[in-house]
């Protein structure tokens, strides 16, 4: 498996690999979220809510699949870099439009949310990560949920591929997917507005990029 991954030398400049040149993508959004979340903050953020989020309680066990979303983008950036030029550059202009819509929204509509327990029930290994994770991570700019769109975006570049096309890998895909995006809000990370205009956003995107041109072969 790392033979298969391994990069030639040159591979800057081969051909095969010209398609690096969207990674570059992820730098400039790295940038663009960090200054809107450190280096300018806004006076005035509009607090997502639905009563919906009063009856979901706070579940560490979901703290797994969403820590596990960060494997998971990395995961099919990689694979689909390697082994489909193809499914990597649709998967990457989903992720160009629906995380630059996101930033854009950031800027022009600042939200946050209010939901974190001040305390958690139990000790352990997950409410330790999660109280981790509270600390690097504000609760702005939560709307639409990234966690959502880099998930559906995860999904959409593996069963793009062969190897996770068929109907069995398609499930296990989406089902993770669909894990990650729920678990936003049982770690009180999101309001389940956040999640649906995730998911609205993806659906367009979607459209866009997978429903638009034909198909490239890789």
């Amino acid at each position: 498996m790392v033979e298969a991954l391994r990069l030639p030398q040159n591979w800057l400049k081969s051909p095969e690999f010209a398609h690096w040149k969207l990674l570059l993508f992820w730098p400039v959004y790295g940038l663009a979220f960090y200054t809107l979340e450190w280096v300018l903050p806004q006076d005035h953020y509009t607090p997502m809510y639905h009563p919906l989020d009063d009856i979901i309680p706070f579940q560490e066990l979901f703290v797994i699949p969403y820590v596990f979303w960060y494997i998971y983008m990395v995961g099919s950036v990689a694979y689909t870099f390697f082994k489909n030029t193809g499914a990597f550059r649709r998967m990457m202009y989903f992720y160009m439009i629906v995380f630059g819509v996101s930033t854009l929204v950031f800027f022009l509509y600042p939200t946050r949310q209010d939901f974190r327990p001040a305390e958690f029930e139990r000790d352990n290994i997950l409410t330790r990560t999660m109280a981790l994770l509270y600390s690097m991570d504000t609760n702005t700019n939560v709307c639409p949920s990234l966690h959502v769109s880099g998930s559906i975006g995860a999904a959409l570049g593996f069963v793009d591929t062969k190897r996770f096309s068929t109907r069995g890998w398609k499930a296990v895909n989406f089902v993770i997917a669909f894990l990650i995006s729920i678990s936003t809000v049982f770690v009180k990370q999101h309001s389940v507005v956040d999640v649906f205009w995730g998911v609205a956003l993806s659906w367009a995107a979607w459209l866009i990029v997978y429903k638009g041109p034909k198909k490239e072969t890789a």
